[in-house]
């Protein structure tokens, strides 16, 4: 009796698994690469899953934004990319996600078996089987769909915005854009948020900070064909890579594999010299770029079509618009997307990449779009009077803006197409639009040129990594010996490539690694910025804003005209305990390992670097502070702003002190001192650190102005500089030699100044004195801060 109701019981259910969907009226069905059922009454889509344990990629990514650059969740963000499968597991299926960073690439199935035991997996979500037909399984998607994949409310907490959770009541999926493709399917759902806003950043951009919504993007999408050529990563090629360790690997080679990025690209006629691809790559503008940024971002993505004739393809690279209708997170779709922020920020390019084999499925470009109007203040607050005949004479700025624009699309396509930055490639004209570029901007005679503040094309050093990445291998050569040799000649040819690690720290030693800086030598250039951003503010006046326009928004047009100096003075300050290098590797016989930049260059830069800490440099003229009166109503300063400590009034003396304060904070870095001093050990022709804080003392507490006011702006400029030696003499990352040094100048400047009858002189060295006497009791006094800077209209691009 028992085996007759067990045996009806697995009858019932079995029926009940076969009429699940069969009871579901009106149902909408959609055939993909996974077919796909939705049931508009319950809000739910119930998937088949017919190959379970076959592999296919999972990303998921925003759809829409919140709006804040600082919060960093923006419109067509992509998320994580993994291989997943399905697994059964009783009467539920499993989404697993193997894991790739450990492998071993064998035919030994135990060998392999033995790593992925070894190493976690992640089961990234459970659905109970709704349906069984034959070998396909019906699951109910929904709740996947509506859960946090990309991390929201995470990233609100590590922000400070405030504890939210997800609100099911006010979440549903997203129909519009959910389809179903023959190697993808592409689902979409809003998802609400709710809790109580802490940070400013929401509430600036939400009407209703304790209520947000999003939607979320998932893609599945097949695994690529099979056909794809791996290519190994060299650390001289500027190519991005993915790196993963191979257990399988004989004892004799290394257990760490690195393979670089690229798209997938092969001549439709291997044999000819030029030929077209099987197929181009192809990357689609989102039609909701307006004119003529538009007509620019078309047209500077497009340069890489250029390095790609070099290599002997033709129309191998192309630049649409984005077909009517397409959802740019399809997967099919390489896109620029046009993002809007509250405020300006960076852009970014990011890949869809294949995790096993480095082969890019989808670029997506994300171009912050008010990035182009700060440039155009910057050549707004450059110009001499542009608005003095007509305030339509907005086309000088306006070009200058676009041919930033058109750069921004070319490097930001870059990346996606696998290409680091290289910050090297200002010291070789411009070489690579995967720099971060300042205008180049010329004085000439009295007057400014503009002609050629960005560069047109692109670059040398692009070319050489397009060919690295993307270049066919001739026969008769061996991939290793040709790739290497297209790297040793571009040494040969003085291309040099020096990414991100090495070029964005506070304690950056290479002197040719830089964002935002021009020219062969750092401190040149830094002499020429000087005395353009000079001649600008000779000229700057009302007319460089519009009738009608309150006198606040002349102050704002003012910041990145007085702080221009910033970015070339930083890189200047590299040369000073500068070290040049390359990524050398063992055999390649041509690159230069390591020198120590020549006394007479470091010599060059320190007194290039000390005129930015001269009154007569920093003082706003008296004529300019007369154009600054208190903020208008609706105004108020943000912080795009200048700071200062006089209260709602503008404050000349803050301004030179924030100035000087970014000088010191990069000169006096406590690793750069102490490589100061290891270098005079290594090599005593090199100055010492006493020969540095010599120079910096006689060209700020020895420099005297007979003109009241810039005598006040160097005592502001030299309260700064006692200030960062104080710090530098209890900083936990100074060598002993470097505090012995540092306390020794500041007992012989207090003592110098003992008897002095400058009011300000005597109380520095009363400062001075107590310092010494008890350094554990020290606190900081900050500097107003400086505007925001990076991006400068032209932050966390990324590969950001």
């Amino acid at each position: 009796m028992k085996k007759i109701i067990t045996l009806a019981l697995l009858v019932f259910v079995s029926v009940a698994h076969a009429q699940f969907l069969e009871k579901i009226k009106n149902l909408q069905t959609h055939k993909g690469l996974f077919t796909y059922h939705y049931d508009e009454k319950s809000d739910n889509i119930y998937l088949e899953v017919p190959n379970v344990g076959e592999e296919f990629i999972y990303v998921h990514a925003l759809k829409s934004g919140l709006g804040s650059n600082d919060i960093g969740l923006d419109r067509g963000q992509l998320g994580g990319t993994a291989i997943v499968k399905f697994i059964k597991a009783g009467n539920k299926l499993l989404l697993v996600q193997p894991n790739q960073d450990y492998r071993a690439i064998t035919d030994n199935v135990a060998e392999r078996e033995s790593v992925e035991e070894a190493f976690a997996k992640s089961v990234l979500f459970g659905f109970e089987i709704k349906e069984t037909k034959g070998d396909t399984y019906i699951i109910d998607l929904t709740p996947f769909l509506l859960e946090d994949a990309h991390g929201v409310v995470q990233r609100l907490k590590s922000n400070n915005e405030g504890t939210y959770k997800y609100d099911k009541e006010r979440s549903a999926l997203a129909m519009k854009n959910t389809k179903a493709f023959p190697k993808n399917n592409e689902f979409e759902a809003l998802l609400t948020f709710k809790g109580e806003p802490q940070g400013r950043n929401l509430r600036s951009v939400a009407p209703d900070a304790s209520s947000i919504s999003v939607i979320q993007h998932h893609s599945f999408v097949a695994l690529p064909e099979a056909g794809y050529q791996t290519r190994k990563f060299d650390p001289r090629s500027g190519a991005i890579h993915i790196s993963y360790k191979d257990y399988a690997s004989p004892v004799q080679e290394a257990i760490d594999k690195k393979l670089i990025i690229r798209h997938r690209l092969e001549k439709k006629n291997p044999e000819l010299e030029i030929s077209e691809p099987i197929k181009p790559i192809i990357y689609y503008l989102d039609p909701g770029t307006p004119e003529p940024v538009r007509t620019a971002l078309l047209e500077g993505a497009s340069w890489w079509d250029q390095a790609f004739e070099s290599i002997g393809y033709k129309n191998a690279f192309q630049v649409k618009m984005l077909p009517e209708g397409a959802d740019p997170l399809d997967l099919r779709y390489n896109v620029i997307q046009w993002v809007h922020r509250s405020t300006r920020g960076w852009s970014y390019g990011a890949s869809v990449v294949d995790p096993r084999t480095g082969e890019i499925l989808k670029g997506h470009v994300s171009l912050g779009s008010l990035r182009i109007r700060q440039d155009f203040m910057i050549a707004q607050a450059l110009m001499n009077k542009p608005f003095a005949d007509s305030d339509a004479n907005y086309e000088p700025m306006l070009a200058m803006a676009i041919a930033r624009i058109r750069q921004l699309a070319a490097h930001e396509v870059g990346h996606t197409l696998g290409f680091a930055h290289n910050f090297a490639a200002s010291v070789t004209d411009r070489s690579s639009v995967m720099d971060y570029p300042h205008p180049t901007i010329r004085l000439n005679v009295d007057k400014i040129d503009f002609s050629n503040a960005y560069a047109t094309g692109i670059g040398r050093w692009d070319k050489v990594t397009v060919a690295y990445s993307y270049s066919d291998i001739a026969k008769g050569m061996t991939e290793t010996w040709y790739l290497n040799s297209l790297l040793e000649n571009a040494e040969r040819d003085g291309l040099r490539f020096i990414t991100d690690s090495d070029s964005r720290s506070a304690t950056g030693s290479h002197p040719d690694a830089h964002l935002w800086d021009n020219g062969a030598n750092a401190s040149t250039e830094l002499r020429g910025v000087l005395a353009l951003r000079k001649k600008a503010i000779e000229n700057f006046g009302i007319d460089n804003i519009r009738t009608g326009e309150p006198l606040s928004v002349l102050e704002d047009v003012f910041v990145p005209l007085y702080f221009y100096h910033r970015y070339q003075t930083e890189a200047a300050i590299k040369s000073i305990g500068g070290l040049r290098y390359n990524y050398a590797v063992k055999g390649d016989g041509k690159q230069e390992v390591l020198k120590l930049v020549s006394k007479e260059e470091q010599e060059a830069a320190l007194k290039a670097v000390l005129n930015t800490l001269d009154a007569n440099n920093l003082a706003i003229p008296k004529d300019k502070l007369d154009l600054f009166p208190p903020r208008a109503y609706g105004y108020g300063r943000d912080r795009e702003s200048f700071k200062g400590n006089t209260g709602i009034t503008f404050d000349p003396l803050g301004a030179p002190e924030t100035a000087a304060d970014m000088t010191l904070d990069f000169l006096l870095n406590a690793e750069r001192a102490n490589r100061i001093v290891a270098q005079h050990a290594w090599d005593s022709k090199h100055f010492s650190f006493q020969d540095v804080l010599e120079d910096l003392i006689k060209a700020s507490f020895k420099n005297r102005h007979r003109d009241s006011y810039l005598s006040e702006v160097q005592q502001t400029i030299n309260y700064r500089v006692l200030e960062h030696l104080k710090q530098l003499a209890v900083n936990t990352n100074a060598i002993p030699q470097v505090k012995a040094e540092t306390m020794a100048i500041l007992a012989d400047l207090a003592l110098k100044m003992t008897d002095t009858n400058d009011v300000n002189e005597r109380y520095m060295s009363q400062e001075i004195t107590r310092f010494i006497k008890n350094p554990e009791e020290y606190k900081p006094v900050l500097a107003p801060k400086i505007p925001d800077g990076s991006p400068i209209g032209s932050y966390q691009c990324t590969n950001n």
